[in-house]
């Protein structure tokens, strides 16, 4: 299950495992996405710190982690194909994976009817 943040961010866990994302929501106010600067893999980021940066024509943005972890794998097709944040924002667009976090930080987080009431 997917939970959300007021940073407009998603967390989806797999066991010890969470991907790490942008919404849709987040990805039509940007705009069309032409460079995603990646985590570095190994570090180890506090929940509403800065994940990475993405640019697009409109500006630059830093996208922040909801929860805090260590990142383990970075979705490196965004290096040369940044608008699949943009097509596929909850899905091939993903940008990284993380494990140590807290269970209890991604329960604080909004399921997908609190996220949508709070964008309405």
């Amino acid at each position: 299950m997917k939970r959300y943040s007021n940073e407009h961010q998603w967390v989806e866990c797999q066991g010890r495992e969470a991907t790490v994302g942008i919404t849709a929501f987040a990805a039509e106010e940007l705009g069309e996405l032409n460079y995603v600067e990646l985590p570095a893999i190994g570090a180890v980021i506090a929940a509403n710190a800065p994940l990475c940066v993405v640019e697009s024509v409109k500006a630059a943005s830093d996208v922040f982690l909801p929860v805090t972890g260590r990142v383990i794998a970075v979705n490196s097709r965004l290096e040369k194909e940044p608008g699949l944040i943009n097509s596929s924002p909850e899905g091939d667009g993903w940008i990284c994976r993380i494990d140590q976090f807290s269970p209890s930080e991604v329960e604080a987080l909004m399921d997908a009817a609190a996220y949508k009431a709070f964008t309405a």
